[in-house]
């Protein structure tokens, strides 16, 4: 660790965005690449499925009880999403928006809150219009490159393998909640 960077428990942070997570009040994530592995499993009779790490949807719970929101912004709409982020309490989500920049400047408009105050978390091309409103670009570990190139945050960990946990651990260390949460020291 130099003096530019900050350890997590997962990689070393620029001191700069560390510092920026201490202000972030939403965060707001797409669902396939970053909940999941982006696979999308179709059964003969039309049912869909995808799995979601038990540990994302700890930090996510985690996250919120200390008054951090959390939105979902996907392109697709899916029941399973649904059903998976209200069992988490999730209150904002917004499926099927080919707009995710659009669909964020509306939520932020309707919740008082700034792009400062934000962290957007994608994988591929249809979520970087919701980086032009974050202050926390966050991209997953097996993002699209092009996507790499435009956050200023890429997780040691691919999407839909705990991926969205390092986010809200590392988010909870910065907000000075993480061993209250978790119960360890940092």
């Amino acid at each position: 660790m130099t003096n530019h960077t900050v350890k997590t428990l997962y990689t070393d942070l620029d001191i700069n965005l560390y510092h920026t997570l201490k202000n972030i009040r939403l965060l707001v994530c797409d669902v396939d690449g970053i909940f999941s592995d982006g696979r999308i499993y179709l059964g003969n009779a039309g049912e869909e499925l995808k799995a979601f790490h038990t540990k994302d949807g700890y930090g996510i719970k985690s996250l919120q009880s200390i008054g951090v929101a959390v939105a979902i912004i996907t392109g697709r709409s899916s029941l399973i999403v649904e059903q998976r982020m209200q069992a988490l309490g999730v209150k904002h989500i917004i499926q099927g928006c080919e707009t995710k920049g659009q669909a964020l400047a509306d939520l932020l408009a309707s919740q008082g809150l700034k792009p400062e105050q934000v962290a957007a978390m994608g994988d591929d091309m249809p979520d970087v219009g919701m980086f032009e409103l974050a202050a926390v670009k966050i991209t997953v570990a097996d993002g699209h490159p092009m996507v790499k190139q435009q956050a200023n945050w890429i997780t040691t960990l691919s999407g839909g393998f705990g991926a969205v946990r390092e986010v809200t651990d590392t988010l909870l260390q910065a907000q000075g909640n993480l061993s209250d949460i978790h119960g360890a020291s940092v």
